[in-house]
């Protein structure tokens, strides 16, 4: 069977030069995402096809998470003012350190995510999730409890 870089004639070094290509822009929507007033951590990998959007409220995302591709996190809810008049919308979303959230997933306004958890491709998560978790779904519900597992370096 022939390896897909070989069909595509790509070198080596060229899926080097696309990896480095890869880090340099998503470097540069981190910075993008900061400036917007989103806090982000340290070592953290965030797709280029991840969505932010904080017009109102604010995001908080901790060191070493990975956001993957077609994630949106929220942290306002324009229909909230239809449901209750004294709610303005306004919320916050905090990502612990080392989470990771699958592909698709997304995350509203007020939710909070404690450290070391993973959220499972496609989950809408609505309530906190606490640390050290495996929690996927629409809603996202807690599945497992990974305390104690060795961390991947």
């Amino acid at each position: 069977m022939m390896h897909i870089d070989k069909f595509l004639g790509i070198s080596k070094f060229g899926r080097i030069l696309i990896h480095h290509v890869g880090n340099c822009l998503r470097w540069l929507k981190i910075s993008y995402l900061r400036t917007l007033g989103i806090h982000i951590g340290d070592d953290c990998m965030i797709s280029l096809r991840a969505k932010f959007d904080t017009r109102r409220g604010e995001i908080i995302v901790g060191d070493r998470c990975t956001i993957t591709y077609g994630c949106m996190i929220v942290s306002h809810d324009a229909s909230a003012m239809h449901i209750h008049p004294a709610d303005d919308g306004e919320g916050v979303v905090r990502i612990g350190n080392n989470v990771y959230i699958g592909v698709g997933s997304i995350i509203l306004r007020n939710v909070s995510i404690g450290d070391n958890s993973v959220i499972g491709a496609g989950s809408v998560v609505i309530r906190n999730i606490p640390a050290n978790v495996v929690a996927a779904g629409n809603p996202a519900k807690v599945l497992k409890n990974i305390d104690g597992l060795q961390k991947i370096k």
